[in-house]
């Protein structure tokens, strides 16, 4: 599922797909915005999101090959405080409920045709946040009005701000190891990044591209390190069909993901709904093998708060669509 050129922009499928595509992510962010309230488990709160977005879209993704064609762009992500980014509830961990002073970064994907939506925000219902939300969505305003066609990917920079919290003044600083990247058909992240800081990087955006415009503002270092557990996995664009492996269980799991999700990121979960288990140590050989992408959860230090907004854009000649805006963000 490689990207080629820029063919897609004169396929009336394509922008349709990805149009309803963002309508779907709309639609069930809202639900989430008017519904999820403290008390409620991480748990009950990714379900409802991918359930929303398979129900909206008709594809259950149990069948073989179901959720291909349409479904999760890749897993939801719910990150609270100090957590960054990557944070899936999984199976057999305990519960974490959200709590009344917990920021929730929200970030979940939608994808129909390989045409992948990738659009996150933070939620909280302390206003004593309201600043640092305020600075970091406007922080993602801006890097979404400078971007277009060859400005230089270096060119992009998160501006600092102040925000106090407790009644303390804290810098915000950009987390410098999570960039806004450009999508390709079927991979999330497609080559291209856009750092928050500047470098020497001589990339530039181009006519055609799909970027996700993100940015990530914490009061701590603005560096994360890689949490226990995992977020998810993603099969390797390059592995040919065909792998050598030394169990025969991880070459029919290894089939099981290249039916139900390609290289679309995927995370235990979703082999749980699929009735599959005790696959932990063939994911395993699959990612020692090089077949699949491992994807950590990130955070900064711990007592420290984070927030993430992100929108999904594409470029023309002489104009850029937000696809993923909306009347909340």
């Amino acid at each position: 599922m490689r990207y080629l050129g820029r063919s897609h922009l004169e396929d009336a499928t394509f922008l349709n797909d990805y149009r309803k595509a963002a309508e779907v992510h709309r639609q069930v962010r809202h639900w989430v915005q008017e519904t999820v309230k403290p008390g409620q488990t991480l748990l009950e709160v990714a379900t409802g999101i991918e359930d929303g977005v398979r129900a909206l879209l008709g594809h259950q993704a149990i069948e073989p090959g179901d959720g291909f064609e349409d479904g999760m762009g890749f897993p939801a992500g719910l990150s609270l405080n100090h957590q960054v980014a990557h944070y899936p509830p999984n199976p057999g961990q305990k519960d974490t409920v959200f709590k009344y002073q917990d920021l929730m970064k929200v970030d979940f994907g939608v994808q129909i045709n390989g045409w992948i939506v990738d659009s996150a925000f933070t939620m909280s219902f302390d206003p004593m946040y309201d600043s640092l939300l305020a600075g970091v969505r406007d922080a993602t305003e801006s890097g979404i009005r400078a971007a277009g066609i060859d400005v230089r990917i270096c060119d992009e920079t998160m501006e600092s701000y102040e925000v106090e919290i407790n009644g303390k003044m804290y810098p915000v600083k950009p987390v410098r190891s999570l960039c806004a990247h450009d999508i390709k058909r079927y991979l999330i992240h497609g080559g291209k990044s856009i750092p928050f800081i500047n470098n020497n990087d001589q990339t530039k955006m181009e006519e055609g591209e799909i970027f996700a415009i993100e940015t990530f503002g914490s009061t701590s270092r603005g560096r994360t390190y890689e949490d226990d557990g995992v977020y998810g996995y993603g099969l390797q664009p390059d592995v040919p069909d065909k792998v050598a492996l030394p169990f025969a269980t991880a070459t029919r799991l290894h089939k099981v993901i290249k039916e139900q999700f390609g290289t679309i990121v995927f995370c235990r979960r979703y082999l749980d709904r699929l009735g599959l288990d005790r696959y932990l140590a063939d994911l395993n050989c699959l990612v020692s093998n090089g077949v699949l992408d491992m994807y950590l959860p990130l955070a900064d230090i711990k007592g420290s708060h984070s927030a993430q907004f992100e929108r999904t854009i594409l470029l023309w000649e002489s104009s850029k669509e937000i696809l993923s805006r909306g009347s909340d963000y």
